[in-house]
């Protein structure tokens, strides 16, 4: 892969600014920044049911990255049922305009009552969201962290994977998961 295309934005018309993401060479550091966090949350949009990663769904990572990491998991659009579906219970479905103005509130006490969010992680909206939230939250929100678990590359986060091929994709989404204390899958 051409490194130069692989960290520019997927969305090519559109122009970032000079602040722009990290960029995830080793899947082993999106679970350091997931074990660093104090209060970590994943915010998983509806694509997340239609991406089909060999034997599986791309929900189905999601779901043990978040009981490997023990974190707090927001459905957008139609995702509660399709989690439900899977046995697991989300913290809370909202809109995924709505949970990224809760935020950029500095007031609020996050889904638990017990803080705001230091980590925030993205995946699964439709990439033209997904970098309109992060750069609102880029400008707009104070020490909170973002990353994009996306196959491309999403500038406005504060760490985002290259422009990938989906078997790279999936293969770094397994290490994620190996790496917070899942077990490895046999389709490595």
């Amino acid at each position: 892969m051409n490194k130069s295309k692989s960290t520019e934005p997927w969305q090519t018309a559109e122009i970032p600014g000079p602040k722009k993401a990290l960029v995830i060479t080793k899947p082993e550091v999106v679970s350091s920044l997931i074990r660093r966090a104090k209060n970590p949350i994943l915010i998983v949009g509806h694509e997340a049911v239609e991406v089909q990663l060999k034997n599986e769904k791309l929900i189905d990572y999601m779901i043990r990255i978040a009981e490997n990491a023990k974190i707090h998991v927001v459905a957008t659009a139609h995702m509660q049922g399709e989690f439900f579906k899977r046995c697991f219970h989300v913290d809370a479905w909202m809109p995924a305009v709505d949970i990224a103005n809760r935020l950029k509130d500095s007031e609020w006490k996050g889904l638990d009552g017990k803080g705001s969010y230091d980590l925030a992680l993205f995946v699964g909206l439709p990439y033209y969201m997904e970098w309109l939230i992060l750069s609102g939250l880029k400008h707009f929100s104070s020490g909170l962290k973002t990353v994009s678990l996306g196959m491309h590359y999403q500038p406005h986060a504060s760490w985002s994977f290259p422009n990938l091929s989906v078997e790279e994709w999936r293969k770094n989404l397994q290490v994620i998961v190996e790496e917070l204390g899942g077990k490895k899958n046999v389709h490595v």
